[in-house]
């Protein structure tokens, strides 16, 4: 008792973080219920799309108010409550929730397949549960004391379903089912042979998962077999893509083939981010189906096929189908990438052909400018010249009573040669200062 107050006071001064508590509790929250035979078991789940908690709390609550219930278990998303004709366990999940009633049976009770854990549930909390019904089973546990494994097997139709047969707990119970519906539900027998009431919890909840989760792995079959189909058209559409590639004669064509391929990858890309969660979802529930089974050692009954060979044979083509549409898509995916990173490559080519070619043109028209400014550039040195040696022969005639010796047209054309060289010097100086400025830039 000290050191538990002792520790207690060590922790009294440190921060807890927001989520210890809940994650603890969540740790704890699936725990199975000892059971004791003879019992009645009656498991539904419900999947749930933008439903809240709150909702099925609500719901819960309103079982409480017409009824006298007593907490057992209670967490975020989990409780369990005592109506005093039986008990549910209730349990919210990412995709569906489920609610487990078990109802004790009288010793020596006859077996009635009409009999179930919903008799003593009111109809009106049924019926208010939020989400669709999903799974709905019953497990009856008896005692082989009260119903012997060879009558059941005696009692099967010789021309009925095919019946899986096996013992559990490495001999402690049996274990009866067919996986079939009847009025609505899958049936579970189990012969209690040497288990204890935690072994019987165990083995129920397990067989009560195996079918759920066998279900919840099932929603991704009827995707599959949707984006089967489209994949097949989506497939022939890229072959067809892939041969108008090699029939592109113009950039157009090419880039109408781009066009083409780019809604192609979109649509693809959609169907991917659809259905990654549903394939990813079947892949974990039916690990969780196998690793069930595996949990529960089970022996092989003779003539009978065992939990794990009936889920190889019915759940695992389901299951390879979900696997193979997936790869397919990614591989689909990956080929559109591919393609279209291919033709475009085509088309940056002859855009770079192009470019090329522009750059030539343009080159052309540089030099032919040059040729052209280099003829106005002597035009304009013969225009300042003929300018300014008007100018000399202006200003010398004006200027005669001070040079009297000095002839205006003497003057112009000595003038002329030294105007034009001029000019012309000052030109290409004017013509090298932009050159060098241009290249300084």
């Amino acid at each position: 008792m000290h050191a538990r107050l002792h520790a207690r006071l060590k922790l009294a001064g440190l921060e807890e973080h927001p989520l210890r508590e809940r994650l603890n509790s969540e740790f704890h929250a699936h725990l199975p219920t000892p059971l004791a035979s003879p019992l009645i078991v009656s498991h539904l789940v419900f999947k749930h799309e933008g439903l809240s908690a709150q909702a099925e709390r609500d719901n819960l609550s309103r079982l409480c108010q017409s009824s006298v219930c007593q907490s057992i278990e209670s967490s975020e998303s989990h409780l369990m409550l005592d109506v005093g004709g039986f008990r549910l366990r209730w349990e919210l999940h990412t995709e569906f929730s489920s609610y487990t009633f078990s109802r004790p049976l009288a010793v020596g009770e006859p077996f009635n397949p009409d009999s179930t854990a919903l008799e003593a549930v009111l109809p009106s909390f049924l019926a208010a549960i939020p989400g669709q019904l999903m799974v709905a089973t019953h497990v009856e546990l008896r005692s082989t004391a009260e119903l012997s494994p060879e009558a059941v097997i005696a009692g099967f139709p010789p021309s009925g379903h095919q019946m899986v047969a096996v013992q559990v707990g490495a001999g402690a119970a049996w274990v009866f089912t067919d996986f079939m519906f009847d009025n609505g539900f899958s049936h579970f027998l189990v012969l209690d042979a040497s288990m204890t009431e935690r072994q019987a919890g165990r083995a129920v909840q397990r067989l009560l998962e195996i079918e759920t989760y066998r279900m919840m792995a099932l929603l991704g079959l009827p995707v599959a077999k949707e984006v089967g189909r489209w994949l097949g058209g989506a497939e022939k559409e890229l072959a067809d893509l892939m041969d108008h590639i090699g029939q592109a004669r113009s950039p157009e064509d090419e880039r109408a083939v781009l066009a083409s391929l780019a809604k192609l990858a979109a649509e693809v890309e959609h169907s991917v981010a659809r259905t990654t969660f549903r394939f990813g979802a079947a892949r974990a529930y039916h690990r969780l189906v196998m690793q069930r089974i595996e949990d529960l050692r089970e022996l092989r009954i003779p003539g009978f096929p065992t939990l794990n060979e009936f889920m190889q044979r019915r759940l695992l083509p389901a299951m390879d189908t979900c696997a193979a549409m997936a790869r397919r898509q990614d591989d689909l995916s990956g080929r559109v990438a591919r393609n279209s990173q291919l033709l475009r490559t085509r088309v940056d080519i002859e855009i770079e052909r192009q470019n090329h070619e522009l750059l030539a043109q343009m080159n052309n028209r540089a030099k032919l400018q040059l040729r052209l400014q280099e003829t106005v550039e002597g035009l304009s040195v013969v225009a300042i010249t003929y300018y300014g040696s008007q100018l000399v022969h202006y200003l010398v005639k004006g200027g005669q009573h001070l040079l009297p010796g000095l002839a205006p047209e003497i003057a112009t054309a000595v003038s002329i040669p030294v105007i034009a060289l001029l000019a012309l010097f000052g030109i290409k100086r004017m013509r090298k200062a932009l050159v060098q400025d241009e290249a300084t830039r």
